[in-house]
């Protein structure tokens, strides 16, 4: 595995595995068992997820020691606030079976960020979180978070896939060192995205898989992928993506697939708290 070294000095792995949608919790403990014996250190779950217990179930039963993996969580909306955040994180933790996190998320640009962002700061500096962040911050609420609080996030972590590649988002992030993190990175199979001829074009020039190029396509960029999959070949195939690289021509050709809009909602679009919310 290869890693990236945040802004603080913790190392991340670069590829990891995310939980979304995968709420029996028995298949997400097998499901993360799996993954454990792949390969994987890195798990993306949420506390809107509600399989937080099964990730800490699977990775205590794996026998290998706590300090070897990089677990992430998220404060959902409704948690929001200081009382809140700080509360919801302790029973994250204990859902987790663990006594720190690597890394916390706030999960949407909604409610007491503010709030729970000071929560976030205060138990980085207690050591309850070795690293802090944001998901789905648009530039200018990332920026207006850096500007009037303590600490600068870590991580963003954004949608981010061929049709949307967030060229100016990350333009941000790299001018406040934060590390980008990407999820959907298959789009959830929209627009066809396995049958794409630029990519299955690739993907046969370097003899690996439409999945393999795309992960490689973000790696190349310094972004850290979180591809989720519930068979255990595709965890293989999806963490197999060391041995090779894309050449600036194919880079090119991908680029040129960005239709620089979301493929599953809009953070500008009022009616989309009240869907989260409901």
């Amino acid at each position: 595995m290869e890693y990236v070294t945040l802004q603080n000095g913790v190392m991340m792995p670069k590829v990891g595995f995310g939980v979304y949608q995968i709420r029996d919790l028995e298949e997400c403990e097998r499901t993360i068992s799996d993954a454990i014996q792949v390969g994987y250190r890195l798990f993306d779950t949420a506390q809107r997820y509600g399989n937080e217990e099964a990730v800490g179930r699977a990775i205590l039963k794996s026998g290998i020691p706590r300090s070897e993996f990089f677990i992430t969580t998220k404060v959902w909306i409704t948690n929001t606030g200081e009382e809140k955040t700080r509360e919801s994180l302790m029973e994250s933790m204990n859902k987790l079976q663990t006594d720190y996190l690597d890394l916390v998320l706030i999960h949407q640009p909604f409610g007491d960020y503010y709030g729970s962002w000071r929560v976030l700061e205060s138990m980085y500096e207690e050591g309850l979180i070795r690293a802090i962040g944001v998901s789905n911050f648009f530039p200018d609420r990332m920026v207006d978070l850096i500007k009037f609080n303590r600490i600068v996030p870590h991580v963003n972590q954004i949608e981010t896939h061929p049709f949307w590649q967030r060229r100016e988002d990350a333009k941000y992030m790299k001018e406040y060192s934060i590390q980008h993190e990407s999820w959907g990175p298959f789009a959830e199979g929209k627009n066809d995205i396995f049958e794409n001829a630029v990519l299955q074009e690739i993907a046969n020039k370097y003899k690996k898989s439409v999945a393999q190029v795309i992960l490689r396509f973000l790696l190349e960029q310094n972004i850290v992928v979180i591809p989720k999959t519930t068979h255990k070949n595709r965890m293989i195939e999806n963490i197999d993506v060391f041995d090779f690289s894309l050449d600036v021509e194919d880079m090119e050709h991908i680029q040129q697939l960005d239709e620089g809009h979301s493929l599953f909602f809009s953070h500008q679009d009022p009616k989309l708290l009240d869907r989260f919310l409901n």
